[in-house]
């Protein structure tokens, strides 16, 4: 059989794409740091200029979503199964969608945020982003993971970077309850409806923590067959 059929048949491997949409959906989650700096300064267009970038990055990692999902083999040449990949792939999608969400709020809000709160929300977003950061660690050790057939040392590394990923997690979780708390506090201070938008948006940030520990989730089942 001449080599380029072969290839067909066996198609490209997944791996390249899969951490490269990772990747991408990771750079549109950091950029939330940058952004939410701009939004305590009051930089209004800086942050309108992040929160293009951050939609950039979703709209990159949506061709690569698609591009790999037209070509990924069928599950009788790989490894892992088809569907495993694409519901890791769906999990890592959420991180970039978030994230543009999140900036699109609060720029459609035009979002200021209080200064009781400044602190706690710049801590808060940068222990997110750090599990998105954990979560790209470990999506790019599934070439030595494929390569050790999923056994052995590497699955021990991979093991050890999720159950940091469930600890970035649970900060992440404990400083959301702080947040809010802090917001609770000064509410009857605040419009209303910024009150509510403010809520959203701290609820939209945990949301992104939880969809990185979903990444971890989903490689841990990958480990688990």
């Amino acid at each position: 059989m001449p080599l380029s059929n072969i290839a067909n048949l066996f198609g490209r491997s997944p791996i390249k794409p899969i951490k490269e949409h990772m990747a991408t959906a990771h750079e549109a989650s950091a950029d939330l740091v940058p952004f939410f700096e701009a939004l305590i300064q009051g930089d209004l267009a800086k942050a309108e200029e992040i929160q293009k970038r951050i939609s950039a990055a979703e709209n990159r990692a949506d061709d690569i979503k698609r591009d790999l999902r037209l070509h990924l083999p069928d599950s009788l040449f790989m490894p892992v199964s088809r569907s495993d990949l694409l519901e890791l792939l769906h999990a890592q999608d959420k991180i970039a969608n978030t994230a543009q969400d999140i900036a699109g709020l609060a720029i459609g809000r035009k979002m200021e945020i209080p200064a009781q709160l400044q602190n706690q929300m710049g801590t808060f977003v940068e222990s997110v982003v750090a599990t998105s950061a954990q979560a790209l660690r470990a999506i790019n050790e599934l070439d030595e993971l494929l390569e050790s057939g999923f056994a052995g040392r590497e699955v021990d590394i991979a093991q050890r970077m999720t159950e940091e990923l469930d600890d970035l997690e649970r900060k992440s979780d404990k400083l959301e309850v702080e947040i809010r708390a802090s917001l609770f506090g000064i509410e009857k201070d605040l419009p209303p409806v910024d009150v509510i938008f403010l809520y959203r948006v701290i609820e939209w940030v945990g949301d992104l923590a939880d969809c990185a520990h979903g990444v971890g989730n989903r490689l841990q089942l990958l480990l688990a067959r």
